[in-house]
């Protein structure tokens, strides 16, 4: 129905609402003149503006000038309340206007805007009428809502839903007569001047009211409380004023227009210019007791002041910060321009262009030209770009990686073969093959005088030592060494790079090594190659083919640089434990050395020369403190760590060492609590005490713990200090003290230095009970036993195969294998009973054992997985031996692939199977004769004591296994074996 705009609450950054009055002749009073007088100075600095209206929400925060101006100008020394027939106390009957955010103040100006036709068309009409005057009465809130939680547009929409007998309840009673100044379309300018009460409603649409017209109490103008009060509130005005601007060009405004100024317009004023609320207000205009409304009023300006001292605090700290801000802003930019000028300094570009200049300078004449150009035009874009866009940032990066690559920059190799080896055999025990080809690729290199970058890929068994072989190897060259892991590695950006349009782009391992060594040919170890990952970002084993392809790893090129580099003097070391893991095309580009692990005389070299050395420096023990005996070490070797590698070797040893330190601390704890309680005893008795029981004590510990000390020369020396204590003076006595300390200290001194010895008799304390067994199971094999020879992961290892009977009968003949078995080994036993039953039938047509039995064949550890064709003529050798009744020759092992034919295919694994048959303590190998090569490259201390067969087919092992000779020797055990 109605949209009234007037001030809603005090703001300190905008004008509050102000009406004004025009000024009467006698503008004298001594109220005005005291308020006055604090505005004189300034006036002068202010101007004389006036606010005729306060931030409404609508945003109109401002009446016509030329409706002021015209009436100013007409009445420059009368009243600003135009003078109209009938008087304002003659209009018992008028026009209710809701106003929502503030009541209107005798004496003050209040532009509202009016939706409703009709309410607009009435109050045209009573102004055309002369007649101009209505009801300005405050709205209530809605008592079920939070005043605070709506918007001000949602209060006006309430407001236009408000009509008749529901906006009447809504009113306050108590409002003021407002003069209609102006209307300007939907604006109306009102103008207070008397307070009115509503008695009873008149009509519903237009709301009429009727009214009575209130007045203001008696009251006594001398009384001096009532005086005192004014003058607070002058007091407490001027004080304002002195901090708020906005409060100056109110009470300039007021005191121009108003005319008798007395003491309730003063309550009036400081009541309407402050930033109280409405219903605050609302209270002041009811009240009509003028002292009553003072102290209302001096409650208000009293908060002003508050909020004033509150706002001035307020505005001082951020005034001082922003100004110690901008001052330092200043002081760096001119300071910035000094050095400029004085060419101390640059600008972040023109230094970081100066930067990758000077860094690049150097590598120029070595760097190619295609990297030079690419360098001169990012350069140039770089000086092109603002510092604060992202491809700035870009920029700088890319550079600073093309810059920081060692472009050309080779280290100085080392080709003396002399020094290689010298190096090599430091590091390693063994591993002739890995040295030999080392020493292979530093003699072409200095017969060529230059040396071209391969691909070796070291597999075996774990702890073998294939990483520390490419330490060692990188130290010999003279080489940068590098390492890297590509284990579970799934996305191809970490050898490739990534795009420089990606965020946090990085370049490809390759990159990142090259500028962390520093040089163009360092050593670079993939480690685990075989355990590449496969992932949604790409195979990274096809992606590490242009790596580790010699035709095409001289124009490598990286997606984040995406400019070529030469690989080309890269020397790459690979390690795998089992290379069928190796995609064969990336094998393909592979130098495989095979490390087969160490023998037991191997690791006992390793771990006297090398582990023991470094674990007892780890430890800060002494070598005089701790002796580990050969045969500690054999049965450490033989019962605890039979792994092809040394790393468990290593973690016992660091067990037993660790045991060692233990005790001696205690025994230094011991000794030293020992020592403590014999100084503190007082003097003379200590002296009695060692002179009786010296003797016999020191006696007794130095026969115990120890080596090589005489107790009856430690005896007699005690004794002679006892004679000559008897008959020296007491001015000699603290010689001989001290000459009994020292002894003392001796004493401990060699206490401390016991020495630990671990042997095979207490290996177990150190190290708990053996973890292995001997691996042969039966000095003489019975019948359908038969030893073979397997290969894993951790070297090789020897395997029973047995075979026994379960039942005859006619028809019976069948097959049952167990020991959880591979596809392959189980098709070997397939092969192995055909070509038995093949055999039996030639060397004895008569027997029909296989046709009527159902024989059972087992491989021990079932709990291991087995699988492999190597097994095939043990199994054959299994089923003939239980056939036959025939053992097998003692202290034999065989290996070997058979076919349906009974030929005997080439296996795998020579070196690791001889080792394991060497452990069992095997006499006799059967090999296949493919394999004569393989077992010819072996180390002789390797093959030393074992008599090697290498057979073609199957019948030179049935020969071997069961000859003559061995039948007769064996032929009275035979009943006893089944």
């Amino acid at each position: 129905m109605l949209k009234l705009i007037s001030s809603s609450r005090f703001h300190r950054l905008h004008p509050t609402p102000l009406p004004v009055l025009r000024p009467s002749p006698d503008s004298t009073s001594p109220l005005l003149r005291v308020l006055a007088s604090s505005l004189r100075g300034l006036t002068r600095r202010t101007g004389g503006r006036s606010f005729f209206c306060s931030d409404s929400a609508e945003g109109s925060d401002h009446v016509p000038d030329a409706e002021v101006k015209t009436s100013e100008e007409s009445h420059s020394k009368a009243s600003a309340i135009v003078p109209t027939y009938p008087r304002p106390e003659d209009y018992l009957t008028v026009l209710a206007l809701p106003l929502i955010h503030r009541p209107l103040f005798p004496g003050f100006y209040m532009p509202i805007f009016v939706k409703d036709p009709k309410v607009l068309a009435a109050l045209q009409e009573s102004r055309e009428r002369q007649a101009p005057y209505a009801g300005a009465f405050l709205l209530k809130d809605e008592p079920e809502g939070d005043p605070s939680a709506l918007s001000g547009s949602d209060a006006d929409k309430n407001v236009y839903d408000l009509k008749g007998k529901e906006l009447f309840n809504r009113l306050h009673e108590v409002g003021t007569l407002a003069q209609i100044s102006s209307i300007h379309g939907d604006q109306v300018i009102l103008i207070g001047h008397r307070r009115l009460r509503i008695t009873e409603m008149v009509s519903e649409d237009p709301l009429t009211v009727k009214v009575d017209h209130l007045k203001d109490k008696a009251y006594n103008k001398d009384d001096d409380i009532i005086k005192a009060t004014s003058f607070e509130v002058i007091s407490t005005l001027r004080d304002v004023l002195k901090t708020s601007s906005l409060w100056r060009d109110h009470v300039q405004t007021y005191t121009k227009h108003i005319g008798d100024f007395t003491y309730p317009r003063l309550a009036d004023f400081g009541a309407a210019i402050s930033g109280a609320n409405k219903l605050q207000c609302q209270q002041v205009l009811e009240e009509l007791d003028v002292y009553k409304r003072l102290k209302l009023t001096l409650e208000l300006v009293k908060k002003e002041m508050e909020i004033s001292k509150i706002q001035e605090s307020i505005a001082k700290a951020i005034e001082e910060k922003i100004s110690g801000e901008q001052r330092r802003y200043l002081l760096n930019e001119q300071l910035k321009a000094i050095k400029k000028e004085l060419g101390l300094e640059t600008d972040d570009k023109t230094a970081l262009t100066g930067k990758f200049r000077e860094r690049i300078e150097p590598k120029r004449e070595k760097c190619p030209a295609h990297v030079l150009q690419v360098i001169d035009e990012e350069l140039a874009k770089l000086q092109l770009l603002e510092a604060s866009s992202s491809e700035f940032s870009v920029t700088r990066n890319y550079l600073d990686w093309l810059t920081a690559l060692p472009w050309g920059e080779y280290s100085d190799e080392n080709f003396d073969v002399t020094r290689a080896q010298k190096i090599l055999d430091e590091d390693h025990y063994g591993l002739t093959d890995v040295k030999e080809r080392i020493l292979e690729f530093i003699a072409v290199g200095k017969l060529r005088g230059t040396s071209q970058g391969k691909i070796i890929c070291l597999s075996g068994p774990p702890g073998v030592g294939k990483t520390s072989i490419g330490r060692s190897i990188a130290r010999a060259l003279n080489r940068k060494f590098f390492r890297f892991s590509v284990g579970g590695l799934a996305d191809v950006a970490e050898i490739k790079g990534h795009r420089r349009t990606y965020i946090g782009a990085m370049p490809g391992k390759m990159v990142q090594c090259l500028k962390n060594v520093g040089t163009a040919n360092p050593l670079v170890l993939i480690d685990e190659i075989d355990k590449l990952g496969r992932g949604h970002a790409g195979d990274p084993a096809s992606a590490l083919l242009e790596l580790l392809d010699p035709e095409q790893n001289a124009n490598f090129l990286d997606h984040y640089l995406d400019v070529t580099i030469d690989l080309s003097k890269v020397l790459f070391v690979c390690t795998a434990n089992v290379i069928e893991m190796i995609p064969n095309p990336l094998l393909d580009r592979m130098e495989v050395v095979a490390i087969a692990g160490y023998i037991t005389d191997e690791k006992m070299h390793i771990a006297r020369d090398y582990l023991e050395k470094s674990t007892r420096e780890a430890c800060g023990i002494q070598p005089e403190q701790v002796e580990v005996t050969d045969a500690a070490l054999l049965a450490l070797i033989e019962n605890y760590c039979r792994e092809a590698g040394v790393r468990n070797l290593q973690k016992h040893i660091e067990k037993i060492y660790r045991k060692i330190a233990l005790q001696l601390v205690r025994q230094g704890e011991t000794t030293d609590a020992t020592s403590h309680s014999a100084q503190s005893v007082e003097p003379e008795k200590a002296e009695v005490d060692y002179d009786e029981l010296g003797q016999n004590t020191v006696q007794k510990e130095n026969s115990g713990l120890v080596e090589g000390s005489n107790p009856e020369q430690i005896g007699e020396t005690f004794k002679e200090v006892d004679n000559v204590q008897t008959d020296i003076s007491s001015d000699q006595a603290e010689c001989l003290e001290i000459a009994k300390e020292s002894e003392e200290d001796k004493k401990i001194e060699t206490k401390t230095v016991e020495k630990v010895l671990v042997d095979e008799t207490n290996l177990a304390d150190f190290v708990g009970k053996p973890v292995f067994h001997a691996d042969r199971i039966y000095d003489q094999t019975p019948v359908g036993v038969v030893m073979g020879l397997a290969w894993t992961a951790m070297g090789g290892s020897t395997l029973y195969i047995e075979t026994t009977l379960v039942q005859q009968g006619e028809g019976k003949g069948s097959l049952r294998i167990t020991g959880q078995l591979g596809d392959v080994m189980k098709e070997s036993a397939q092969i192995a009973h055909t070509i038995a039953r093949s055999i039996l039938l030639e060397k004895e047509p008569e027997n029909p054992f296989f046709a009527n039995s159902e024989l059972h064949l087992h491989v021990p550890a079932g709990a291991t997985p087995k699988d492999g064709p190597s097994a095939g003529c043990t199994m054959t050798t299994s089923l003939l031996s239980l056939a036959m009744k025939k053992p097998v020759k003692k202290d034999i092992a065989m290996t070997g692939e058979v076919t349906l034919t009974g030929k005997i295919l080439p296996i795998g694994g020579v070196k690791e199977k001889t080792i394991a048959a060497r452990r069992s303590g095997i006499k006799t190998i059967i090999f296949p004769s493919a394999n004569r090569r393989d077992f010819d490259e072996l180390a002789p201390n390797v093959k030393e004591g074992i008599d090697v067969h290498f057979v073609d087919d199957y019948m030179q092992i049935f020969d071997l296994a069961f000859g003559d000779e061995q039948f007769q020797n064996i032929e009275k055990q035979v009943p006893n074996a089944l």
